[in-house]
């Protein structure tokens, strides 16, 4: 059953909300005008903020409902955390979209919300402060996955595997906007 569910919640995380709702609303692909990426911050930029709010909650979803079946099948902290990171895959690389998917920030929130609240918080207040201070939304992304690692090493070690696979993707998935940091070109809010 765990493998079946790995296969649902990759399927699940494979649904891009950034393309769907673009073409509900008769608007381009996202990932063909701004910085390319399929993602709520990307819809900020080309979209609007009602469609950007309408992906973050979607691909947040994704990544909280594995999490949820989960535990209410009575899985273990872990195994609940390598379907989040399933979800997450499914983001990543969609089924659906010929594997050009997003950069998993919003869908690891919903997967870190469903595993340990207050790492998903500290998520949140590191994303928010280094945004309110950068302006540069891969920075802040950058920052809050590995820095909540410590916590959950701490509090929640059977999850730790599972969210320093998810924090190396999520390094790897921003590795053009490291290259654009470092030469003083990425983009700023």
């Amino acid at each position: 059953m765990f493998w079946l569910l790995a296969i649902l919640a990759y399927l699940l995380g494979s649904l891009s909300f950034a393309i769907l709702l673009s073409r509900m609303s008769g608007l381009a692909d996202p990932r063909a005008s701004g910085s390319g990426n399929p993602g709520a911050t990307n819809m900020l930029r080309v979209a609007g903020k009602r469609l950007a709010i309408l992906t973050l909650i979607g691909d947040l979803f994704k990544g909280l409902l594995p999490i949820m079946v989960a535990a209410h099948l009575g899985y273990g902290l872990q195994q609940q955390a390598w379907l989040g990171l399933a979800a997450v895959v499914g983001h990543l690389y969609p089924l659906y979209f010929r594997f050009r998917g997003g950069k998993g920030v919003a869908t690891a929130a919903g997967m870190l919300l469903g595993l340990y609240p207050p790492a998903a918080l500290l998520a949140l207040c590191t994303w928010l402060l280094t945004f309110v201070l950068t302006r540069t939304s891969s920075l802040a992304a950058l920052t809050a996955a590995p820095l909540t690692l410590p916590l959950l090493a701490w509090q929640q070690p059977a999850a730790l595997l599972p969210m320093c696979v998810l924090s190396g993707l999520i390094v790897w998935r921003h590795r053009s906007n490291l290259r654009d940091l470092w030469a003083g070109r990425e983009r700023h809010f």
